[in-house]
């Protein structure tokens, strides 16, 4: 193992293909687009480089193809600082990869194959368990077998390190042992929906959401809700606490989610005792600095790029 490490995640990393065009070619047609790039994505991958940029030391726990796509990820965590001992290869499949079509009005079409993420098992949680163990955060979403997830966080647990758990992308049906696991159990408005049948269309919804959650056995629960901020509640304290945040105008909001998960896990690692909310309060800023930018990864910030009381 590299040097103990502050944040592990266990999760997803997918090349993203993305095409901007005037508009969505309809079946069977094809159109000019006037922009592409390829990008670093997956849920996994963008929370570990948002922690990584902060300044946590981190480690990341996937799966890629032997392929052109593979080795250039791995290069990529090794450009944030991210300790790739725990990513390995395999020929079985292709690395994950999301094919987007973006039109000039922002919409979107995307064909997501996760590929080789779907590959990640528990043999490679075995090889990662030192790490699991020793680390201060660990930091998992639903993009990989949910059950490796599941299995991170009782390994983590076991060892007393933090949980930090990201039931994304929602699943109806999710584990009731997840909330169990979670110290924190982080959502957005439309996966406290999915998960509580409830809807969220307001800072007081997501309060009722973020309780209904609570009761399943989480240590504290997060809905994040975009422009206005998050709401917080802890079993310790169970009113909910909306936690506003500052405006900005938004350039592109893709990975938003991740970098607050990944500024949260950084916070949780470097200042344990800090009150969640206020934890929460610097990921909502590191999030809104994010969303001010173009792409995911590329509009992740760095420490140095951040006004010194976030740290």
């Amino acid at each position: 193992m590299a040097e103990e490490v502050d944040v592990v995640v266990v999760g997803s990393c997918m090349t993203d293909l993305v095409s901007q065009t005037p508009r969505l070619p309809k079946a069977g047609e094809t159109i000019h687009g006037h922009k592409f790039f390829i990008g670093f994505g997956g849920k996994g991958a963008n929370q570990c480089v948002q922690a990584a940029r902060l300044g946590a030391k981190t480690a990341m726990v996937c799966k890629v193809g032997k392929d052109f796509f593979g080795s250039n990820y791995i290069q990529n965590f090794k450009d944030n600082a991210v300790c790739t001992a725990f990513v390995t290869q395999t020929a079985e499949a292709m690395t994950g990869a999301a094919s987007i079509i973006v039109n000039d009005a922002g919409e979107n079409a995307i064909v997501i194959v996760a590929g080789a993420n779907m590959l990640l098992g528990e043999e490679e949680l075995e090889q990662a368990r030192s790490a699991l163990a020793k680390a201060k955060v660990l930091l998992c979403q639903l993009e990989i077998s949910s059950h490796i997830s599941l299995q991170a966080l009782r390994i983590a647990r076991q060892s007393n390190v933090k949980t930090i758990f990201n039931p994304a992308p929602a699943i109806p049906d999710l584990h009731t042992d997840f909330y169990r696991e979670s110290d924190i159990f982080c959502c957005n408005e439309s996966e406290a929906e999915l998960l509580t049948g409830t809807r969220v269309a307001s800072v007081n919804d997501a309060g009722h959401a973020g309780l209904e959650l609570l009761k399943r056995g989480c240590a504290a629960v997060i809905v994040t809700l975009g422009p206005q901020g998050c709401v917080v509640l802890q079993a310790s304290n169970p009113n909910p606490k909306h936690i506003p945040t500052t405006k900005v105008t938004p350039v592109d909001t893709t990975g938003a989610g991740d970098s607050f998960m990944g500024a949260l896990a950084f916070y949780m690692a470097h200042y344990p005792s800090m009150p969640l909310e206020e934890m929460s309060r610097r990921a909502n800023l590191v999030a809104a600095v994010s969303v001010q930018s173009i792409g995911t990864q590329t509009s992740y910030p760095f420490k140095k790029d951040l006004a010194a009381e976030l740290f």
